[in-house]
């Protein structure tokens, strides 16, 4: 006769815990613990606010290590205590609220002060540390506490706690340890984006006061340039540094827009013509100047003070030589899309028109040469109207810059 088989019987083992029943109930906890991993890890990536991933992972933890309790603690130094700054299944007034001390007195202070994860399956017969009373009130008899680690100092402790008489594993450890890792580089990220955003805005401010001062000071030149006209006897220097005024006031104008802007690279070239318009429409002698602009084109800021500075001078133009010896003359600036790649700019006056010859890029006069050269360097096209009366400037840009 065959000896008698030793092995526990299926009821035996379904009562003790053994057996194939166990062993798959265990395996499908491992794995659902690796899902949780996973999707936690994914939070993290998809950019999910700090608070956000701080209840998620309380959450999800507790799901994994099948446990009631699970709280995310905040180490503040100068109090010397962990807050709790998320966490699933505490009492109303606990999560936001309860501190416990960081000291080697409880379980979560004795992880932070050395280092070393901790478990604890019997807290009622710890040596170690003591039991917080928070633990004590919700009837806590094991715990595990996992350092979480933050940009280069320790963000905090991460908590698991059960009332339940059962036992955490050093799998459940490695779990813990898993989903803190995950947090722990979330949080490193979101400070790590906090610096970097308030040295952006630290920047910001800076550019925008440089702006404010670059303006104040071209508008101090253009106003010297100004006064400088009114004392000379000779109309022609009067007139020269009446347009040098002008052009370095355009300048000014881009600096005082930048300076009350949070983009600093580009500018919106019909808003930028129309406020350059309406100071021009003050100071031009004799010549009104009505605009027209479409709002939303965005153009580089150097290309967009180019194109300012050709307005300038096709309306100084106009005021100049179109209604010479005229009142009351008008100018209208449009601003208009012209397909994809492009903008127009219309410049026009009903004056006293020009030659049937006349091209404005072989012209001699230091206006049209500003113009020309702006023209060329902005890769823009300038077509000449004739107008029954007056003449129109079109300048189509495009509005990035060619290769």
């Amino acid at each position: 006769m065959s000896a008698p088989d030793n092995k526990p019987s299926v009821v035996e083992q379904k009562l003790t815990g053994d057996g194939p029943d166990m062993s798959n109930r265990a395996l499908q906890k491992r794995i659902r613990q690796q899902e949780i991993l996973a999707e936690l890890g994914v939070t993290a990536l998809q950019g999910a606010s700090l608070e956000l991933l701080l209840s998620d992972t309380a959450r999800l933890t507790a799901a994994g290590l099948e446990s009631e309790f699970c709280k995310v603690l905040e180490y503040i130094p100068s109090e010397n205590n962990l807050k709790v700054r998320a966490g699933v299944g505490w009492n109303a007034g606990v999560v936001g609220v309860a501190t416990i001390g960081a000291d080697l007195a409880s379980p979560a202070g004795f992880a932070l002060q050395t280092g070393q994860p901790v478990i604890s399956n019997h807290l009622e017969n710890e040596k170690r540390f003591r039991t917080p009373e928070m633990l004590r009130q919700h009837g806590i008899h094991r715990a595990m506490n996992v350092i979480l680690q933050g940009d280069g100092k320790p963000f905090g402790v991460l908590e698991v706690d059960s009332r339940s008489e059962n036992e955490f594993e050093k799998q459940d450890l490695a779990f813990l340890q898993g989903a803190a890792n995950i947090l722990g580089m979330a949080i490193e990220r979101e400070r790590n984006e906090r610096r970097l955003q308030a040295a952006l805005d630290r920047d910001q401010i800076l550019l925008r006061e440089m702006n404010h001062r670059v303006k104040n000071s071209l508008q101090i030149v253009a106003s010297m340039l100004h006064l400088q006209s009114r004392d000379l006897a000779d109309p022609v220097l009067t007139g020269h540094l009446n347009e040098a005024s002008h052009r370095v006031a355009a300048v000014a104008k881009a600096h005082e827009l930048l300076s009350h802007s949070s983009e600093i690279e580009s500018m919106d070239v019909g808003k930028y013509i129309k406020a350059l318009c309406s100071d021009l429409d003050d100071s031009v002698a004799h010549c009104e100047v009505f605009t027209d602009t479409e709002d939303g084109i965005e153009v580089k800021t150097d290309r967009a003070i180019s194109v300012a500075l050709v307005v300038n001078e096709l309306i100084a133009n106009s005021a100049k030589y179109a209604y010479k010896d005229q009142p009351d003359g008008k100018v209208w600036v449009k601003v208009r899309r012209a397909g994809k790649a492009e903008f127009e700019i219309s410049v026009r006056d009903e004056g006293a028109g020009l030659a049937v010859d006349f091209d404005p890029l072989q012209t001699k006069g230091l206006g049209m040469k500003i113009v020309s050269a702006f023209v060329s360097q902005l890769g823009a096209a300038l077509n000449v109207r004739a107008l029954v009366p007056g003449t129109e400037f079109v300048l189509k840009v495009p509005l990035l810059d060619s290769l």
